[in-house]
Formats: C-alpha cells, structure tokens, sequence
C-alpha cells in the first residue's frame, strides 16, 4: 500500500498549526511531523500560506458538513439556525486549530490566524445566508438583504454565547434560543 505523502503532509500541519499556531509552525517542523524531508513538503505545497489555506479549506468543509447534518427542512428556519450557530461554535470551541487561532489572534495579532478565523466566520455567514435565501422563499421570515441579516445573526449569537459570560452570568442554550427568538423573530416593538 502507497504512503499519500500528500495527506500525511497535511495531518502533520494540522497537528503542528493546531498545536503551535501559525507562526511557530514552521515548514522544518510539519516535515520532521510528517517523517519526510522539508523538500518533499515544497513538491505538493508552493509555502507554508498555501498549505496553511488547505487546512483552512478542510475545516470549513468539515463545518459544513456539521450544519448540513443538523438542518432538517421539515423544521422551522429559526429552530434549524439555533441548532446550526449551536453546533458550529460548539465545533469552534472544540476543534484545537480553531482554538490555537483564536489564541494567536489575542495574544500575538498574526495576520494569517486573523485571516483564518475570518475565513470560518464568512463560511458561516455564508452558509446562514442560503438559508435566510430559503426562508424568504418559504415566507418564514420577511424579505431582507441575506448577507447582511446573516451577519447580524451570526453576530448577536456570539455575543449572547460568548461576550455576555464575560461580564454576566453565562446563557444557557435553552435561553440564547429564547433571545435568538425574541430578538430576531418578535422583535422590540410592542
């Protein structure tokens, strides 16, 4: 059976970004975790951005498959994106590269740890946007700018899941979904 020097490539930088960041990881370290020489690692990867992007690409890829999972159309748009937000940053939470990122990007500012968080936010957005898309069409929700209301969604989930804990008691899932409701299906007005 034939090594994929390929994908034991990618393992090892996974690994190596996961476990160092991006800027410790260094195309000396991903080919001595990978048991090949740096050189081999330069035949399927032009840099170390390059290979960074494929891992990138694999994550979102992995995201989706875990919203694609979770989403049933016999289910009403706003259960289906609580569920989705829920797991997705449950995912983000849990995943080590996600994690490693999120710390780079406080502690040292790397502008690749930046970009690959943006990258999962935007395929999160994006994802959430086709499905505004769809609850329009459905006449579930009124019609909107897709992107922009997928945005905001994305947006007040993180900061009822994430921000507010800082400073408050944390949110249980049950009360995020609630205010989820409140906020974007009722609305303020009375």
């Amino acid at each position: 059976m034939a090594i994929d020097r390929r994908e034991l490539i990618v393992e090892a930088a996974s690994k190596s970004f996961a476990l160092f960041g991006y800027k410790a990881t260094t195309m000396e370290r991903v080919a001595k975790i990978a048991n090949v020489g740096k050189g081999t690692i330069y035949t399927f990867f032009t840099n170390k951005e390059e290979l960074f992007q494929e891992i990138m690409n694999r994550l979102i890829q992995e995201m989706k498959g875990i919203a694609e999972a979770v989403v049933d159309p016999n289910r009403r748009f706003f259960d289906n994106l609580n569920l989705v937000l829920d797991r997705l940053l449950d995912f983000r939470e849990e995943h080590e590269l996600a994690i490693k990122l999120s710390q780079e990007v406080k502690e040292i500012s790397t502008q690749m740890a930046h970009e690959g968080i943006q990258q999962m936010e935007t395929a999160i957005v994006s994802y959430i946007q086709q499905q505004v898309k769809q609850a329009v069409e459905k006449g579930e929700i009124k019609p909107c700018n897709p992107e922009m209301t997928a945005f905001v969604m994305l947006k007040l989930f993180i900061a009822l899941t994430a921000d507010w804990k800082k400073s408050h008691e944390p949110l249980n899932k049950n009360q995020v979904a609630q205010l989820l409701r409140f906020y974007l299906q009722e609305g303020l007005a009375s």
